[in-house]
């Protein structure tokens, strides 16, 4: 097995469309790591680099102990998992399985042991003399799957694989995918949009957005501490609330002042923002972080949708002056045009710098001021 390095990568094509923006990346041995990000953000471009499907127009790229910038893709030692599967469509599974073992010249009782191996290890046994228009989409998938651990590769690559599966399909393979990896100690590079999907399967998240990494770290670190208004709004769903304004001093706190709404901050952020005291910022707070005030304190607002999703519901709510919030609480009879008072979680408060253009016209995605 081996990790992978990117040190300084960047891709840019004809025209000077600059895909990746010159990302480093040190994926350790045997770990799954998640790039996620929107459309466009260059999270398939870099797997497609670590592939060998898309030349790099600068940096090294490493897998193990070589550098394979100048190394074909068949001879990089990785195996990868396509969006559409890509199985051929006249082939039996087996003879799926078995093709780029042919191809390799492995021996042949091998190729029997290693296809009868992933076929079990996925629930294929069963299936194994069909063809592909046969199988479901749940199924292919895990052809597609065992064709590539077959190999035995140093390295998975898997370009958003469940994308064309439904919802529920997805949420079961997703778990075996997990299994899977756990299994074979394999280190593993995952591309989604899907934010579900990244903070379930990863060791580590890769929040990309314009060709950039925002941030790498664990899950929970990047829901919790996300380091710029990118990231937080982008992880999770529904999205933090964001409501601009300004930092005041308050009689013991600094106190948030912002469209009509006002919160204390903790004493721990009243510190750290100290010096930040009549700037302009934005105040996030995830859906979770508002609940039902007790009394007539807290802010005011007026519930115009509701969503239940079993345990839980999402208000879709708006504030006496005008700001849009949303609202993640336990089921309760709650009806859309009830006037309720919403308290705020401060320790789930996050305090974000003004997203500003620097003279090249890049978006700088405002700092998480509440990290320190």
């Amino acid at each position: 097995m081996a990790g992978v390095n990117l040190e300084k990568v960047e891709k840019t094509y004809p025209g000077g469309v600059k895909a990746v923006n010159g990302i480093d990346l040190d994926i350790a041995d045997e770990e799954f790591v998640v790039l996620v990000g929107p459309s466009g953000c260059g999270k398939s471009t870099t797997l497609r680099m670590v592939a060998g499907l898309e030349e790099i127009t600068s940096g090294t790229i490493q897998i193990g102990d070589r550098v394979v910038n100048e190394v074909a893709p068949k001879d990089r030692d990785i195996a990868m998992v396509f969006q559409n599967y890509a199985l051929y469509p006249h082939m039996t599974v087996y003879k799926n399985l078995a093709f780029a073992l042919k191809l390799r010249k492995v021996p042949k009782d091998e190729i029997q042991r290693r296809v009868h191996w992933a076929a079990e290890l996925l629930g294929l046994q069963d299936l194994l003399k069909r063809k592909p228009k046969a199988l479901s989409g749940g199924q292919r998938q895990r052809v597609a799957v065992g064709r590539a651990i077959v190999r035995q590769p140093q390295v998975f690559l898997f370009d958003e694989p469940l994308s064309n599966l439904d919802a529920k399909l997805r949420v079961t393979t997703r778990a075996e995918l997990k299994r899977l990896q756990q299994q074979l100690n394999t280190t593993t590079i995952y591309v989604t949009h899907d934010q579900e999907e990244a903070m379930t399967l990863g060791d580590r998240v890769v929040v990309m957005n314009d060709g950039n990494i925002h941030q790498c770290d664990t899950p929970l670190e990047v829901y919790r501490k996300p380091t710029d208004r990118f990231v937080a709004g982008f992880m999770g769903m529904p999205p933090m609330n964001f409501i601009d304004g300004k930092l005041n001093n308050g009689s013991n706190l600094i106190r948030f002042e912002g469209g009509g709404i006002q919160v204390p901050l903790s004493a721990e952020h009243s510190e750290r923002l100290k010096d930040c005291v009549d700037s302009s910022v934005v105040l996030g707070i995830r859906p979770e972080g508002l609940s039902f005030a007790e009394n007539s304190a807290g802010i005011p607002i007026i519930v115009e949708v509701v969503e239940t999703l079993g345990a839980q519901m999402d208000l879709f709510v708006r504030s006496a002056s005008d700001v849009q919030l949303v609202c993640r609480t336990a089921t309760e009879t709650v009806e859309p045009g009830v006037q309720l008072n919403l308290d705020v979680d401060l320790q789930a408060v996050h305090v974000f710098d003004v997203n500003h253009e620097d003279p090249d016209g890049v978006t700088q995605y405002g700092k998480n001021l509440t990290l320190g």
